[in-house]
């Protein structure tokens, strides 16, 4: 039994919801987003908020409620307020730009390191090593965050990298010269 799945999802003023072919579409001050209802869960539009009924003959109806209300959940907050991820570049010389939807950084490598933005996706760059990533999907802005990552990653002898802003890097200690 979810008891999340229970919950209806309030909807923000300037929000607007409907179900059209299997599919729920929210629009909001920041953006448009749709996902397709799966079987085994019913969608229930009320005046300030979104119900997510279970069908109790489907054998994963449960959790599927769950998740679909935790996934509309994120949708009516994604239009209405959007999501945000931070990311700090920690390194001599590591820096970052961005000009339109492309990202370039300087990481230590012998060349920049180009990452065009997908589309809902911008980034701004503050002080040339703080990066902030802003979307309306939640999931799209976390794999962006995970792939700017990934271009160098923050090592733990002395914490060079790219790292989350939230992120705490533990450090290890180096080689003990003449320690006998």
């Amino acid at each position: 039994m979810s008891r999340i799945g229970k919950l209806p999802v309030k909807i923000n003023k300037g929000v607007k919801a409907q179900v059209r072919d299997g599919y729920l579409q929210v629009e909001g001050p920041k953006g448009k987003m749709s996902h397709w209802i799966p079987k085994g869960v019913q969608v229930q539009l009320e005046a300030d908020s979104i119900a997510i009924l279970k069908d109790s003959t489907h054998a994963q109806a449960s959790a599927m409620q769950g998740l679909t209300r935790m996934l509309v959940y994120n949708m009516v907050h994604g239009v209405h307020t959007g999501f945000t991820r931070s990311l700090d570049i920690v390194g001599v010389g590591y820096r970052a730009s961005v000009k339109g939807s492309v990202l370039t950084m300087t990481l230590g490598y012998s060349h920049p390191v180009e990452y065009k933005l997908p589309e809902g996706i911008t980034a701004v760059v503050e002080n040339n090593t703080h990066i902030v990533l802003a979307g309306v999907d939640k999931v799209l802005v976390g794999m962006v965050a995970a792939k700017i990552r990934s271009f160098r990653e923050p090592e733990p002898y002395k914490g060079k990298g790219i790292k989350y802003s939230d992120e705490k890097i533990i450090r290890k200690e180096g080689k003990a010269a003449g320690a006998q």
